[in-house]
């Protein structure tokens, strides 16, 4: 259910380019109308499968933190610019769900997760590129965003290893993040939402870009290690760069162009199936039964 992570990712990746469609919109604004939209889709998609949840307290922090991540992120990006700010949170992503998933549920990181992980921050580094100033303040608020996907990543990969519904568990968690972000939509206006640019817009990332692709994602979780799941969402950067180039005209530098091939050859090495680690744990399955 790999392909099902790195769809998710692609989905994600256009996010940038659609939100473009409307020009002068608070980013904020933007986001708080993606998630208030996205959640009430999935929730009411999912509502039967939500009700039969137990545990779904454990769920609400977990809202909390999906909607905190939009906030974190934006206001690093305030301090530090979209270049630094991006990098920093989603680069350390992937290594706080490894943290987590180790901590949390004992599953130490493979070495070859560990290398094509540190590898894609690298290329996803070079993609992006320079700019913006490295404020301590930002640069705080982007690792916290990190960790703040990394804890709502995990949480609903354990609840989902335990036996929970994907979907309702995509569903909760982004109808209670939902509900959290409609005060700040409120807050940073509506108006734009009347045109029906901004409709279509606001429309298609809360339909595709949340509650498809989550619902994609929860599904991949279903087989695929969370640490091994938030690299592989580190295509989204690959496709937005991608749809710079093919949409909007834009142009990629030749270290763009290297991190680019960096990111993609190291999310091919994290997809690979674990031939060598599986045979051996038949092996040593063999020996402990004999």
């Amino acid at each position: 259910m790999k392909l099902a992570v790195v769809a998710a990712a692609v989905l994600w990746g256009t996010a940038g380019t659609a939100g473009l469609l409307v020009a002068g919109v608070d980013p904020v604004s933007l986001a708080a109308a993606r998630l208030v939209i996205g959640g009430l889709v999935i929730a009411v998609a999912t509502g039967p499968a939500i009700r039969s949840l137990p545990r779904k307290g454990l769920l609400l922090p977990a809202a909390v933190a999906v909607a905190a991540y939009q906030l974190c992120f934006f206001a690093s990006v305030g301090r530090t610019g979209v270049a630094v700010g991006t990098v920093v949170a989603i680069g350390s992503g992937p290594v706080f769900t490894g943290l987590l998933s180790w901590l949390l549920d004992r599953v130490p990181p493979t070495r070859r997760w560990a290398g094509a992980t540190a590898v894609a921050i690298t290329g996803c580094a070079a993609l992006i590129g320079g700019g913006g100033e490295a404020r301590l303040d930002g640069i705080l608020l982007a690792l916290l965003g990190g960790l703040l996907y990394a804890f709502y990543a995990v949480t609903a990969a354990r609840m989902i290893g335990a036996g929970a519904p994907s979907d309702a568990v995509m569903g909760a968690m982004f109808g209670g993040a939902g509900i959290v972000m409609l005060p700040v939509l409120l807050w940073t206006g509506t108006a734009w939402l009347a045109g029906p640019r901004g409709l279509l817009t606001a429309l298609y990332l809360g339909c595709a870009t949340t509650a498809l692709a989550y619902i994609l994602y929860g599904r991949g979780l279903r087989t695929t290690p969370v640490a091994t799941a938030a690299t592989l969402a580190l295509a989204e950067p690959a496709v937005a760069a991608l749809l710079g180039v093919v949409v909007l005209g834009e142009r990629l530098t030749p270290t763009s162009v290297a991190g680019l091939a960096l990111l993609g050859a190291s999310l091919a090495v994290v997809a690979l199936p674990e031939r060598r680690r599986s045979r051996r744990a038949a092996a040593a399955a063999i020996e402990s039964s004999a």
